[in-house]
């Protein structure tokens, strides 16, 4: 553990508590001051957006200025944003609150760029152990972010949530301080200019590994997100739960969703790629199948947890399968490409879990996602089998 890894693991600690509190409040916020009911997810899903539209842009930006003072960027307007959101709900201001939202998802965008960093932080054979100890932060985090917005909504009277605004204006401030420690590696700049190299993009994009591994991480973020924004309203709003279960429930899901990240990668070595997707769609199905029986604090509690373990699994046999795709000269137009994708479609799930939600109920949302479930297992076995005939 250097200084430089030390300082982005504190800095995930405190910047994903914008992810965690989104999640967990936005909706429930969403619901109180929306005029139309069935948008009361869209800061949530303005939130994905944000971090869909920005992430390419967010590189370009950082092989400019480098890391540090991209991650400082990140943390200031973060902070700003929230404490927008924080006056927007204090005004009831639906409009204000989604551009809250929206603004912190472009700062999550930064954020997604701590995984690069911690990597360029330590010597090559240890990059794999340094993402794993930044992607623990998120756990620390969802447990922070969750119990501190819970603690504080009613900081200020007549107020309610603002007080959690606040507190994440705080909190997103912090990495801002650290990150004035932090020392950019210049050999870590990149060029992002020079994608005229390699194949096509469509050559790269048609190999049947690479559409497996796009499709997986896509649909797989696609359904977490999609049940993850709808999990607040279902419970709080639809099923009368209190707060801090649903708090409780959202924490659990995020401890499943990276905790695992400490063994997948042996898995996938010892297993395969394939082998460890199929039992990420087995664990979602899990997810789906609990939704036909009565929707208790326990069902949803077990539901999340095995969302959380399908994502993962879904999720990191992905992106450790895609890099395998493509040659060096070929890997920013390719890793772009992987990314406009997987956080489009989850843009797009998030952005109608909501109305879906409104419209139908929670089963009827999981239902919905077997299509997705069946597309990822027909790109897995249609790579294996055209991989054998090669």
């Amino acid at each position: 553990m250097n200084k430089n890894l030390w300082i982005l693991t504190l800095s995930q600690v405190f910047g994903f508590t914008a992810a965690t509190i989104t999640v967990f409040l936005s909706g429930i916020i969403g619901s109180q001051i929306a005029s139309i009911k069935s948008l009361a997810t869209l800061p949530t899903a303005l939130y994905v957006v944000g971090t869909a539209i920005f992430t390419i842009l967010a590189a370009r930006i950082m092989s400019k200025i480098g890391r540090r003072l991209g991650f400082i960027f990140a943390a200031l307007g973060s902070s700003m944003a929230s404490l927008l959101g924080a006056f927007a709900i204090s005004q009831q201001n639906f409009i204000l609150f989604c551009i809250s939202c929206l603004i912190l998802g472009m700062g999550a965008a930064f954020n997604h760029q701590y995984r690069f960093a911690a990597a360029e932080s330590v010597e090559k054979e240890k990059a794999p152990k340094a993402i794993s100890i930044l992607m623990l932060a998120g756990i620390v985090s969802a447990f922070l972010g969750i119990t501190s917005a819970n603690y504080t909504k009613n900081l200020i009277p007549d107020y309610l949530y603002v007080g959690s605004y606040l507190m994440l204006a705080a909190f997103t401030f912090i990495p801002a301080i650290l990150l004035f420690f932090y020392k950019n590696d210049e050999k870590a700049k990149i060029d992002l200019n020079n994608t005229n190299t390699g194949r096509r993009l469509f050559e790269i994009i048609f190999q049947p590994r690479f559409l497996q591994a796009v499709i997986a991480s896509a649909f797989a973020y696609a359904v977490m997100s999609f049940l993850m924004t709808a999990t607040p309203l279902s419970m709080h709003v639809m099923e009368k739960m209190s707060l801090e279960k649903t708090g409780l429930v959202l924490q659990l899901h995020v401890a499943a969703m990276f905790l695992p990240s400490l063994i997948t990668g042996n898995l996938i070595k010892k297993f395969g790629h394939s082998n460890i997707m199929y039992m990420g769609v087995l664990m979602l199905v899990v997810t789906i199948v609990l939704s036909l029986f009565e929707q208790s604090y326990a069902n949803y509690m077990v539901a999340l947890i095995f969302l959380g373990f399908g994502w993962n699994f879904l999720f990191i046999s992905g992106t450790s399968l895609v890099v395998l795709t493509y040659k060096e000269e070929e890997k920013f137009k390719a890793q772009g490409i992987n990314d406009l994708i997987v956080f489009t479609t989850m843009a797009l799930a998030s952005l109608s879990a909501g109305i879906v939600l409104s419209l139908t109920s929670w089963t009827t949302m999981n239902l919905v996602c077997i299509p997705f479930l069946v597309l990822i297992i027909y790109s897995i076995f249609r790579a294996d089998i055209l991989s054998k005939k090669d």
